[in-house]
């Protein structure tokens, strides 16, 4: 069995569906689990993989994608310290349906999902958090769906910037802007042109790669308003 110090280092405490636990509860949890470490461009795991681990981030980012008939890729959503994946496939006992990279050095908790099972027997609020989690999960997909089927590029691309934003209106995207388009829907050459739109309104400012800047929040809401 862990110690108490070893769960200082451990992911276990980060992970929102192990929050109701005791330090003793989360010691059994630390026992089942394991720590691995991976460089960037890393894969994690790759569709078809045997999906017998619950995957928790500890150290860095992570991005789960799938790739369409034709090959393009579909970035689903972009995981950091405490996120969590591979449930559905503990449950379901299928393969992975999806791909997980690592987008710099990171640290992966990896928690067995055999003993998982049996622990969330004896302490269900692990089950309910779970379920919590997936509801959350379920009603971004459908937020994405209903934006891509109802709202403009200009609208979408509008909230999410405001959604990345910090409390300085800067933004410092998680990944590459190829992959922001992923998840908007639009192509990389669709948002390039749109942020340029925004930015020779004076909507924002672009610094480098990944680093934006909000300089008009109220006019950049109008165009999620529209």
């Amino acid at each position: 069995m862990k110690t108490k110090d070893q769960l200082q280092d451990s992911c276990i405490k980060l992970v929102p569906i192990f929050s109701n636990l005791t330090e003793d509860e989360m010691l059994e949890v630390a026992y089942i689990s394991h720590h691995k470490k991976y460089a960037k461009g890393d894969m994690v795991y790759m569709e078809g993989d045997t999906g017998d681990k619950l995957f928790v981030v500890h150290e860095g980012k992570i991005k789960i994608s799938r790739l369409t008939e034709s090959g393009k890729e579909q970035v689903i959503r972009v995981l950091g310290p405490g996120d969590f994946m591979g449930e559905l496939s503990i449950f379901s006992g299928q393969p992975m349906n999806d791909y997980a990279q690592s987008l710099g050095d990171t640290n992966v908790c990896m928690v067995n999902g055999k003993a998982l099972k049996e622990l969330m027997k004896k302490y269900p609020s692990i089950a309910f958090k779970v379920m919590e989690e997936l509801s959350q999960r379920l009603e971004k997909v459908e937020s994405v769906v209903e934006g891509i089927n109802l709202h403009s590029v200009e609208s979408r691309l509008a909230q999410a910037l405001l959604d990345l934003s910090d409390e300085f209106n800067e933004i410092t995207l998680p990944t590459t802007k190829a992959d922001l388009a992923s998840q908007l829907g639009i192509s990389q050459e669709t948002l390039s042109r749109k942020l340029t739109m925004f930015e020779d309104e004076h909507l924002i400012k672009q610094i480098g790669h990944r680093r934006i800047i909000i300089i008009n929040q109220k006019q950049l809401q109008k165009y999620i308003e529209q």
